[in-house]
């Protein structure tokens, strides 16, 4: 009965005063964790698949090959390979993703009190919107600077690429500041003051490209007035002390599936979960395509154990990146497969000893470093055989295990962005090209820091194409090696069949730049389709 008057008493009551109420988002340490979680993954589902290939297969170091009309998908893989880029692949359509995740940005910088917001909560976010800003300008030149939340009719202009860059250094230059330092569990694969200033050393050290005006003129000989700068931030990423080449773990096995936090030389990466985080797929087209035994219930894959999930295998390695992987002793030529396929040890994640060759229907299986067509044509068929698919040299940098790959075909592997190693070679690069040397270090002991964790010849004397060939073997198969070849001048050069005189295949200096995709001309219907497409 006492209830009963309670609640008859309550309801007749509505002019209650609220003692607790939030008239703006709360700023407690918590509530901002929870607020940002949403702006820290747009890249996740491209990076693991989408994205990649584009980067990759766009570069010299992998061809995307088919079989008889096997994994040809409508030129997708094929166009990548030969320049031959379409508004419709695919491959480049990362654009509106990236665009989403400026507006998750935006929405919290809103929620968090925008303009009037404490600097240190909405950091995080500025940081990633500039990292989304680079992606989009790396990818396609002249795009929005989305700054803001736009109004329900408000008409959205692409801005010209340098503009965007400088926006990108400014929203860096006021993160900064109030960046977290940490660089621990908690601040794994999101946004601290060491990726926000790996990231400024990246625009720094390309700034000539993207400045330039019109990327058809970029050439190694235009002067880059941010060298200086891009050394004073890498010296503040070493002089850190945080970070290091790896430590105790080889150069493999950075990046095998419980890879993570404990490697030092991560100084930004996408976490992976084949369950909770999923996305990453780069196995499924880097191994061979029968390597699960053809079907057969059982079959033991060249990893050792059996696979429960077919695979692509229409990723082979360039004759040209192949050559790469050649210096004595060198840790890193275990990331491909040449020659005969060996059995992998499942505990070890390296060959057997003693050495054992796998077997395919009771055969071994020999990756030819050369590939050769079964017909000249612009699909890059190799035929569907067993010579078809060993065609092309296999990369195992990421490598797989089962109990990752039968929840659909997912991988655990964490995909690094921006590398302590990275910094180093970059350092070197700045110096060659230009830049004030800094802390007694030259371009050969940066150099030879690689060289030495590596395993591999030490140098006495470095080039620019030393450098080059050099960021070819420690960042392959890691999605930067397009913006090293346009730095470089070598996006027009040949390599895989990207030669001249080779049918649909591209050396117009527009390809540096991809289209924009045809979904997204289509919402925008005052833009303009990139030159050349």
């Amino acid at each position: 009965m006492a209830l009963v008057a309670l609640t008859a008493v309550s309801c007749t009551d509505l002019d209650v005063d609220v003692k607790s109420k939030y008239t703006t988002y709360p700023s407690s340490e918590v509530a901002v964790s929870a607020k940002m979680a949403d702006v820290y993954y747009s890249f996740r589902g491209l990076l693991g698949r989408r994205y990649n290939e584009c980067m990759t297969l766009s570069t010299d170091e992998m061809v995307g090959i088919s079989f008889d009309g096997d994994y040809y998908d409508e030129g997708n893989y094929a166009h990548m390979s030969l320049h031959n880029f379409s508004p419709e692949d695919p491959a480049i359509g990362h654009f509106g993703d990236l665009s989403s995740g400026i507006t998750k940005c935006n929405q919290v910088i809103v929620d968090l009190g925008g303009d009037e917001a404490d600097p240190a909560s909405i950091a995080p976010a500025k940081a990633m919107r500039a990292f989304y800003h680079f992606i989009l300008m790396d990818s396609y030149g002249d795009v929005p600077i989305l700054n803001k939340i736009p109004g329900a009719d408000e008409v959205i202009e692409r801005q010209p690429r340098k503009d965007v860059a400088e926006f990108i250094e400014s929203d860096l230059l006021e993160a900064i500041p109030y960046l977290s330092e940490e660089n621990n569990e908690a601040t794994y694969g999101k946004p601290n003051r060491w990726m926000a200033e790996a990231l400024l050393v990246k625009l720094y050290l390309n700034w000539a490209v993207y400045t330039c005006g019109d990327v058809t003129t970029y050439s190694q000989s235009v002067t880059n007035t941010k060298l200086n700068d891009c050394v004073k931030y890498c010296d503040d990423i070493i002089n850190s002390g945080i970070f290091n080449l790896g430590g105790s773990y080889s150069y493999r096995e950075k990046f095998f599936p419980d890879n993570g936090v404990h490697i030092k030389d991560f100084i930004y990466a996408m976490p992976y979960d084949c369950i909770t985080q999923t996305g990453m797929t780069y196995a499924r087209f880097r191994t061979w395509r029968k390597a699960d035994g053809g079907g057969a219930d059982g079959a033991t894959t060249y990893y050792g154990e059996p696979k429960s999930k077919s695979f692509g295998g229409n990723f082979s390695l360039t004759p040209e990146m192949s050559d790469l992987f050649s210096l004595a002793g060198d840790d890193r030529n275990g990331c491909i497969i040449g020659g005969t396929i060996p059995l992998y040890d499942p505990a070890t994640k390296c060959p057997k000893v003693p050495a054992e060759d796998w077997v395919y229907k009771g055969s071994p299986v020999t990756l030819t470093k050369d590939i050769t067509l079964a017909k000249e044509s612009f699909e890059l068929n190799t035929g569907a055989n067993v010579t078809g698919w060993s065609q092309g040299y296999k990369s195992i940098k990421f490598y797989l295990v089962n109990s990752d790959y039968q929840n659909g075909r997912n991988q655990s592997n964490d995909v690094p962005i921006f590398r302590y190693a990275d910094i180093l070679l970059t350092k070197a690069e700045a110096i060659l090209r230009g830049a004030t040397a800094t802390n007694g270090d030259t371009p050969v002991s940066l150099f030879n820091q690689i060289r030495s964790y590596a395993n591999a010849p030490t140098v006495s004397s470095v080039t620019l194409t030393d450098v080059y060939q050099e960021r070819g073997r420690e960042f392959f198969d890691e999605n930067w090696r397009r913006n090293d070849m346009i730095r470089f001048d070598m996006w027009e050069s040949e390599f895989g069949f990207h030669k001249k005189g080779f049918p649909t295949a591209r050396f117009d200096k527009e390809v540096r730049l991809f289209p924009i995709p045809k979904g997204i001309l289509d919402l925008n219907t005052n833009w303009k389709q990139n030159p050349g497409y």
